[in-house]
């Protein structure tokens, strides 16, 4: 019972959960759809915790896709033994990176006065449940090894049948405690999605990829006898 409320109902829950409040708060409130960025308050800072927060998340969550989408090509990739224990170390240094990026993006909102009025309950929330589920990640890739290879054929399996709407918990119900908590984080932050500045990641400006081209004049104010500078 445990395992269907968990594995089966909590995943589905949090995914229509996410795409309903995120539509509604889309509609209602649009320009909510921001990260609400406080650089202005302290710049320094919000770059050393930023950047490698970014580019540590961003890295290890399309090595999880990546998995899930080319389940045939990962398989490849991990069977030569070099290739394996590379991606092994390379995850566990990504998650390093991104935990203390992480711990910096918290303790400015600690310690900077500026930054901590403009702090949110939610934006705690969804600061402390980070923590907790890189954490769980580092633990997990630490202590249970080469993740890269039985995460292809336990959490891959679960996740397709939860996709094609036929789930199956099998592969993932006796998987160690901790493990399944990761998981389940996962679908946490899926959950937490639309109610928390997470949301701005829909806010890339992609149609800049197909927009017509504009002309940007930039002007400046000159000293007498100098011409305006345009591009």
């Amino acid at each position: 019972m445990n395992d269907v409320l968990l594995l089966v109902a909590f995943p589905y829950v949090a995914v229509v959960m996410a795409v309903l409040a995120g539509l509604y708060r889309y509609y209602t409130d649009r320009f909510s759809y921001s990260s609400f960025s406080s650089q202005f308050l302290e710049n320094r800072a919000l770059f050393w915790g930023s950047v490698p927060w970014h580019y540590g998340v961003i890295i290890i969550l399309l090595a999880h896709l990546l998995v899930f989408l080319f389940p045939g090509v990962w398989a490849n990739i991990i069977s030569a033994p070099v290739r394996l224990y590379t991606l092994e170390v390379t995850g566990l240094v990504l998650s390093l990176v991104a935990m203390f990026g992480l711990l910096v993006l918290f303790l400015r909102r600690l310690v900077s006065a500026k930054a901590f009025i403009t702090t949110s309950t939610m934006d705690w929330v969804l600061l402390i449940a980070l923590l907790g589920q890189i954490a769980l990640g580092f633990w997990v890739a630490l202590f249970y090894r080469w993740g890269s290879g039985w995460y292809l054929h336990t959490a891959v399996p679960w996740l397709v049948s939860l996709a094609k709407l036929s789930p199956d918990t099998q592969s993932v119900a006796n998987l160690p405690l901790l493990v399944r908590l990761h998981f389940l984080g996962g679908f946490l932050l899926i959950a937490l999605f639309p109610f928390t500045r997470l949301i701005h990641i829909f806010t890339f400006p992609i149609t800049y990829l197909w927009r017509s081209y504009q002309v940007v004049i930039w002007n400046r104010r000159t000293r007498p006898g100098q011409a305006k500078s345009s591009l």
